[in-house]
């Protein structure tokens, strides 16, 4: 009687407008086999209430809105999908083949397709093979205060969607990667306060495709490594086969964990595929990027940020500590930009009870066109130079201040048409740790014009 009395109230409530799949056959007890009915009430309804209960699945849910129409499905935080079967727990299908721009987008699926929301509840993996969500041809989808665990990928987007929004979600603790961009065409998407974390195949993957305007803010990004997992990174960006650009990280904490090899927490690789360049330029693929990341906070894993073959890239205004391997490393890039960030070895750390297990430093190899400007670089350890530049032209390193490091402040080798000017170089730790090599070292390298710098070493050339 008290069931059928809530069942009216939820019916009846405005608050409450989608309808509820308690009224449709669903029980949600966690152990009837939920799935054919949560499937009937979507085609039938393509709007639904899920309230507080534990919906077992042991198939995937499929939303197809050119048979469902607009389709949302929402609940209060309190509802569970158990998903027992392998796949995704919902597949999201649109039609939708055109840009982002109005004139592309065709009236049935503006009318019939446009705009699914999903919110509110939790899908829980019991499936090895068990993913979250999977969403391909949709226009402007919004995911929000979504909860995926113990799944394999939290959510995947493929192979095309436009204006994708996915804010305030908890992505924790799934044995693939929190957000999947898989070889997808997408364009204009905002990944924003969301909390992924612990995902051994990463955090935020993008692979192949063409993805642009992918905009990452305010979020909390951390351990989405594992020391048995292969090499992963809190955000990567890789542009084989396809390309990856005009990327925005902005205003978030990235961390953990240096105890997976190859872990880090930006990976960019930008050699993306461009049959035609062989023609054109001399090599076979793009040097992808328009990146900018910008006052976000890393630490602890082997490299910071690692940037491949890539152009465009500016990193700056952001804090580093506890590179292990590196703080940044930089390959064949041009027109890369560091600068106002600060590398530190902050005696508050201590990884694991190890001070100073960290070597830190900044390697740039064979980069062109690029600018070290105004940062502040210190305490790097085991390293034959803080900052190690090995091959390069056109570059402008100014007015950093490279302090208390262990092996040469700067090392330039092979570098040429470059401007070193106004850095301070010192180590001014006690006479025991004091570096006894050069604060400048400079090998090979020609046709540079050397600035006043205040170097405590002196300067040495070779």
């Amino acid at each position: 009687m008290l069931r059928a009395f809530l069942l009216i109230l939820l019916t009846a409530s405005s608050a409450f407008a989608q309808t509820s799949v308690l009224t449709q056959g669903v029980v949600g007890d966690g152990i009837a086999d939920d799935t054919a009915a949560i499937q009937k009430a979507v085609d039938a309804h393509g709007s639904l209430f899920f309230p507080k209960g534990i919906y077992k699945l042991t198939q995937t849910i499929t939303v197809d809105l050119a048979k469902t129409g607009p389709a949302g499905l929402s609940g209060d935080g309190t509802a569970r999908f158990l998903m027992t079967g392998t796949g995704p727990a919902f597949l999201l299908i649109g039609h939708h083949e055109g840009t982002a721009a109005p004139t592309t987008v065709k009236p049935e699926i503006w009318q019939q397709e446009r705009t699914p929301m999903l919110s509110g509840f939790e899908i829980f993996g019991t499936n090895p093979e068990a993913d979250g969500l999977s969403i391909g041809g949709a226009m402007q989808v919004t995911l929000h205060r979504i909860v995926v665990t113990h799944c394999r990928n939290a959510i995947t987007l493929t192979p095309r969607n436009r204006n994708v929004l996915i804010s305030d979600c908890h992505l924790y603790d799934n044995t693939g990667i929190g957000i999947f961009l898989d070889h997808l065409n997408l364009h204009q998407t905002n990944i924003v306060g969301c909390h992924i974390s612990y995902n051994r195949g990463g955090g935020i993957v993008s692979r192949g495709g063409n993805v642009r305007n992918l905009h990452i803010g305010t979020c909390d990004i951390e351990g989405n490594h594992h020391p048995e997992s292969p090499p992963s990174a809190n955000i990567e960006l890789d542009s084989t086969d396809g390309s990856i650009g005009e990327v925005a990280i902005t205003g978030c904490t990235l961390q953990h964990t240096s105890k997976a090899p190859g872990s880090a927490n930006i990976r960019i690789l930008g050699a993306g595929t461009d049959p035609s360049l062989e023609r054109r330029v001399g090599r076979a693929h793009t040097r992808e990027g328009n990146v900018t990341i910008s006052a976000n906070v890393f630490s602890d894993v082997r490299v910071n940020i690692e940037v491949k073959e890539s152009r465009g890239v500016v990193i700056t205004g952001n804090t580093f500590w506890e590179g292990f391997e590196h703080d940044l490393l930089a390959e064949n890039c041009e027109h890369l930009i560091v600068s106002s960030n600060n590398f530190d070895r902050n005696p508050r750390y201590a990884v694991n009870g190890f001070q100073d297990a960290e070597n830190n430093g900044l390697v740039f190899k064979n980069c062109t066109d690029t600018s070290l400007t105004g940062n502040i670089i210190a305490g790097v350890l085991r390293k034959r130079a803080a900052v190690d530049i090995e091959g390069g032209r056109r570059l402008m390193i100014t007015n950093n201040s490279i302090l208390d490091s262990e092996g040469v402040g700067l090392r330039l080798e092979g570098v040429d048409s470059s401007l070193i000017s106004d850095n301070l170089i010192r180590d001014d730790r006690a006479a025991d740790l004091k570096s006894k090599e050069p604060s400048l070292l400079i090998l090979g390298s020609g046709d540079n014009q050397i600035g006043a710098n205040l170097l405590g070493n002196g300067k040495q050339v070779k």
